[in-house]
């Protein structure tokens, strides 16, 4: 009992970070969850080692339906979330959700675990890149049918590897011309969709292979998703608040930076 008692707490710091940056920076906070969660499993001895990376995934992913819910409301409250775009969005990212929250079950740990650290390089490199568009390279957004199936492919890669979208889906948008804090807002709304399908996914798949009575719902490991959300939920409107006064671009390269040794770490194992 006193080791499940450190296991939420650790777990309650990283849903404060988590949160902070959820909101602050439209992550969703699941490429900061995987790796530290992975490890906190790993040390507690939580289950199978082969078992830990899309336990810890799909956690993610149920976190995420608390965090980008809290995350969403503070930046409608700001006026951010482009509720005429976001309808469609969240019909593609909702079924690529549901359709790899199954797949993603089904792969061997490895392949997991690649397809988790390549993607969060590859998004690590974007952000220490920065936004290059300009207005002269100015793009309309396409019609419902391309914005829907880009939009799925968003939706499955981010439930593959535990995000809420947003470190896609935002500069998804802001290539087809999308106001960057408008962007963030309709990820923090999409968030909440790819999160909740996605989670349908891993509960459904989990279920004939962890126990309820061993704190799991599937894949979903219900202490530490109960101590990631219990910060994470107050966080994350303060990381939304510090949008209007932080040195965003800067935290995103330092972040970035960040994810790059997390991404190594993760194939080093």
């Amino acid at each position: 009992m006193s080791e499940l008692i450190v296991l939420f707490v650790f777990c309650a710091i990283l849903g404060s970070a988590v949160g902070f940056l959820a909101g602050l920076l439209g992550i969703g906070g699941g490429l900061v969850i995987v790796p530290i969660l992975s490890m906190i499993l790993l040390h507690f001895d939580v289950l199978p080692p082969e078992q830990v990376v899309v336990t810890a995934i799909a956690t993610s992913l149920a976190s995420i339906l608390f965090t980008s819910t809290s995350s969403a409301i503070a930046h409608h409250k700001h006026g951010n979330v482009p509720w005429q775009l976001a309808p469609w969005v969240m019909l593609g990212v909702g079924l690529g959700a549901l359709i790899s929250g199954f797949m993603a079950a089904l792969l061997p740990e490895h392949v997991v675990r690649w397809v988790f650290a390549v993607s969060v390089f590859a998004i690590a490199i974007k952000m220490l890149m920065g936004n290059k568009s300009t207005s002269t390279n100015a793009r309309s957004l396409p019609n419902k049918a391309v914005l829907t199936t880009l939009t799925t492919l968003t939706g499955g890669l981010s439930a593959m590897i535990g995000i809420g979208g947003g470190a896609v889906l935002v500069p998804l948008l802001n290539f087809f011309s999308v106001d960057m804090k408008k962007a963030i807002g309709c990820a923090s709304a999409c968030g909440i969709v790819i999160a909740l399908f996605g989670s349908i996914g891993y509960i459904s798949a989990g279920a004939q292979h962890l126990a309820l009575t061993d704190g799991f719902a599937g894949f979903v490991y219900l202490p530490a998703l109960a101590g990631i959300v219990c910060t994470s939920w107050f966080s994350a409107p303060l990381g939304a608040k510090a949008t209007q006064s932080l040195p965003v671009a800067t935290i995103k390269k330092i972040f970035a930076l960040l994810l790059v040794i997390m991404a190594v770490n993760m194939l080093l194992k």
